[in-house]
């Protein structure tokens, strides 16, 4: 019998999600359990983790009790609530991560690898969660992250700083002189998307990293590159999702 690419990895690994959605968002209020196109933002990222059949299950990690229960009736796994000092402002992923894999230690029983999925990307979809898992699992890297591509028009090679007169430069002290002239010179740059990081346990638990030391890029394509901060990023997200939408129950 054929086996999709996510039910291989299954086979030879045990893969965790992981949804980090604390409750605590300034720039959009709850924006984590916020209607969106007619859903809350966090069951795009349900849904979609849920779908992928190279993860065993995906496990919620938040601060909030009505975030939590609103991910439990999505199907998520929520076995606690996370500490409060994990779910501040500036607290950076990677102790969130460590917390995770620390309650399982404990709990449950550490997995081979984790998939970190945040909501504020509603756009990434369940097969691209399998494709970034397997090309982790394909190969000897400690962690796999999406990316997209730069738009030619802002390629480092073309950003400009000034100095205290207004004098123009390029970002890495070359006179604007030496500027590439011929967008076909640039060669491809890519940014973290924020849809996809899948790491092996080592990585998270032993490196104490996200990345590790070789860390190899899943590409997205430019359109699925939306990942929600501002108000101005939510209403670009509903008009997306309001169009697919709109896209798939009008067929001709």
């Amino acid at each position: 019998v054929a086996l999709d690419g996510g039910e291989a990895a299954n086979l030879l690994m045990r893969i965790l999600g992981i949804v980090t959605a604390r409750g605590g968002s300034k720039g959009i209020p709850r924006k984590n359990i916020r209607l969106l196109a007619g859903k809350p933002l966090l069951q795009y990222t349900a849904e979609a983790a849920l779908a992928a059949s190279a993860l065993e299950r995906t496990l919620l990690s938040t601060d909030d009790a009505e975030i939590a229960e609103v991910g439990r009736s999505l199907g998520l796994w929520t076995p606690f609530l996370r500490p409060g000092q994990l779910a501040q402002d500036n607290t950076p992923t990677l102790p969130v991560l460590l917390h995770v894999i620390e309650w399982l230690a404990l709990n449950d029983a550490p997995y081979d690898a984790y998939c970190l999925l945040q909501p504020t990307t509603p756009l990434r979809t369940s097969a691209q969660i399998d494709e970034a898992v397997n090309l982790l699992w394909g190969s000897d890297a400690d962690s796999v992250v999406s990316v997209t591509p730069v738009p030619r028009h802002y390629h480092p090679d073309w950003q400009i700083c000034l100095d205290e007169t207004g004098q123009m430069g390029l970002w890495n002290g070359t006179p604007m002189g030496q500027i590439a002239t011929r967008r076909q010179n640039l060669a491809p740059t890519y940014i973290r998307n924020g849809a996809i990081y899948a790491m092996r346990h080592a990585t998270l638990a032993q490196q104490r990293s996200l990345y590790g030391n070789h860390c190899i890029a899943y590409l997205m394509p430019a359109s699925q590159h939306l990942n929600i901060d501002t108000l101005d990023d939510w209403e670009q997200a509903e008009w997306i999702l309001r169009q697919r939408n709109h896209d798939a129950t009008h067929i001709d």
